[in-house]
């Protein structure tokens, strides 16, 4: 399988396995802790082995060149190149060079970006998943508060075209005194 369709595809299952992930309140530290427990679930379920705070091919800036830059998560994975997966809420540029490395390095490198939406693509192999939450201020001293929750639409119900919500359904009218169903 050529591996930019792969890591396409990947990219994709985890964005819907993230459009699930919700939350109330978190400060940024709890977001991201959020999401990269969110990332593992993802890999455990395909039945990778599953690495937080990996080791990157990619050594830290002087003078802390004899060290390596750690990964959110890495997954190895039987018949295919690794997966790593860097989780952040900011545009990092030492991301997009840490994740171009492992690409390099022959694994297929998806950055989550997290926050308001204003996610500027990075350049290729790295590919993006995004998830998008609402901010507010929070109490003094607590920085911002992020959620993320499951306020979609509702599914157009299957029979009669309109939601769940609007469609009629029979209910039963019993007898108070017997209570029993009228027409029984």
């Amino acid at each position: 399988m050529d591996v930019t369709a792969e890591g396409a595809r990947l990219a994709a299952d985890l964005g819907r396995w993230l459009d699930d992930l919700t939350f109330v309140d978190l400060d940024t530290d709890e977001v991201t802790a959020r999401v990269i427990d969110a990332v593992v679930g993802w890999a455990e379920a395909q039945g990778w082995r599953v690495y937080r705070r990996a080791p990157s091919v990619l050594p830290l800036p002087p003078p802390l060149e004899q060290r390596h830059s750690v990964l959110d998560v890495a997954c190895a994975r039987p018949g295919g190149p690794p997966v790593v997966v860097e989780v952040d809420h900011t545009d990092r540029a030492r991301t997009v060079q840490k994740l171009r490395a492992e690409a390099d390095a022959g694994r297929i490198p998806i950055w989550v970006r997290w926050g308001v939406g204003r996610f500027a693509a990075p350049p290729p192999p790295v590919l993006m998943v995004t998830c998008e939450v609402t901010r507010r201020a929070a109490p003094a001293g607590r920085g911002r508060l992020h959620s993320r929750t499951g306020d979609r639409p509702a599914p157009t119900h299957s029979i009669g075209g309109g939601t769940a919500a609007a469609q009629a359904l029979p209910i039963p009218l019993t007898d108070p005194v017997t209570d029993a169903v009228e027409g029984t």
